[in-house]
């Protein structure tokens, strides 16, 4: 049961904190990692994957009223120097070490996915964890609605990528506007953008 993870380490006083991520396998755009420490339950959390675009604007604010959270983003440039998984570990790592910054208090740190950033004192990975801690659901709910929004905006500077319909992840359209007129500053240069090739998109965590 989502939650229970959570119950098991603050019984043993530790602060918990969720870690996760928001868009590893787009074209374009940043890669959004996000920490999460709550101070209590919120109904309804569960992965931003499982829930409408509705029901996570509904959660944000409640989510960032009632607890420690703190954002970064990974832009292209990065990610093309560390390549994806480098890049989300370690935003991963800057958010989570503000986080616990802010708490100042015994914590433990749950990753969502296989990987440990070793940038992070007292570290877990855990697979699926989205669907399994409450805090690792906010945090992919708070990296999910500021990776659309930076979206959105993109979408306005760059309106010939329609970037609102897709947010720049690899459909049918957006390739075949990839191939029509080619990718601009935004993009991820070590991903293969065109459709014959598919996405460089390594299932990492």
């Amino acid at each position: 049961m989502i939650g229970d993870i959570d119950k098991k380490y603050a019984e043993k006083g530790f602060r918990v904190i969720g870690v996760d991520e928001a868009g590893r396998g787009p074209l374009c755009g940043p890669v959004v990692t996000a920490a999460v420490s709550l101070f209590r339950d919120i109904p309804g959390l569960n992965d931003s994957k499982q829930l409408s675009e509705k029901r996570r604007l509904e959660l944000l604010p409640q989510i960032v009223k009632n607890s420690v959270w703190s954002l970064w983003a990974v832009r292209p440039e990065v990610i093309d120097k560390l390549n994806i998984l480098n890049a989300t570990l370690l935003g991963m790592a800057r958010c989570a070490n503000k986080v616990i910054s802010r708490i100042r208090q015994n914590h433990i740190v749950i990753i969502d996915g296989n990987k440990l950033t070793k940038r992070i004192d007292n570290e877990i990975s855990l697979v699926k964890g989205d669907a399994l801690s409450v805090n690792i659901a906010a945090a992919s709910i708070i990296a999910k609605c500021f990776r659309d929004r930076v979206m959105m905006r993109l979408d306005e500077l760059y309106p010939e990528y329609h970037l609102a319909s897709h947010k720049g992840y690899p459909t049918e359209e957006h390739y075949e506007i990839l191939r029509k007129i080619g990718p601009c500053e935004i993009y991820r240069k070590s991903f293969r953008l065109f459709k014959e090739k598919e996405p460089e998109q390594l299932d990492l965590f």
